[in-house]
C-alpha cells in the first residue's frame, strides 16, 4: 500500500507560526523506520504493508505530540495488494503517458 500523510501540531509557540521543528521530528521517525518513503512540501508518502505503515504514522504523531498536546493528521491511502515499488512506478506511468502526447 501507499499512504500519504501530513502530521503537524495544531498549536505552536513559534512567533511566525512555523511548525517545521515538530514536522522534522516526525520525518526523522519515518526515515529511521527503514520503510520506503518520499517527502514533499505537503505530504510524506510511505510504501509498505498496512501494519508497518500505520505503526510509523502513529510514532510520527507521537513525535509531534511532544511539541503540542493537539496534533492534526491527514491520511490518503492506495490499498492495492500484490503491488510493490509503486512509489516510483505510478509517477513513471504518468510521465510515459505525457511523453506519448508530445
Amino acid at each position: 500500500m501507499l499512504v500519504a500523510f501530513s502530521v503537524a501540531p495544531s498549536t505552536t509557540d513559534d512567533p511566525d507560526g512555523s511548525v517545521s521543528e515538530a514536522v522534522a521530528a516526525a520525518i526523522r521517525v519515518v526515515r529511521e523506520s527503514g520503510i520506503s518513503n518520499r517527502t514533499d512540501s505537503m505530504f510524506t508518502t510511505l510504501e509498505g504493508e498496512w501494519d508497518e505503515c500505520m505503526d510509523v504514522i502513529k510514532r510520527a504523531c507521537e513525535a509531534v505530540q511532544v511539541a503540542s498536546p493537539r496534533v492534526s493528521l491527514v491520511l490518503k491511502a492506495d490499498i492495492r495488494p500484490g503491488y510493490t515499488s509503486q512509489l516510483d512506478a505510478k509517477v513513471e506511468r504518468v510521465e510515459a503517458r505525457l511523453a506519448e502526447s508530445n
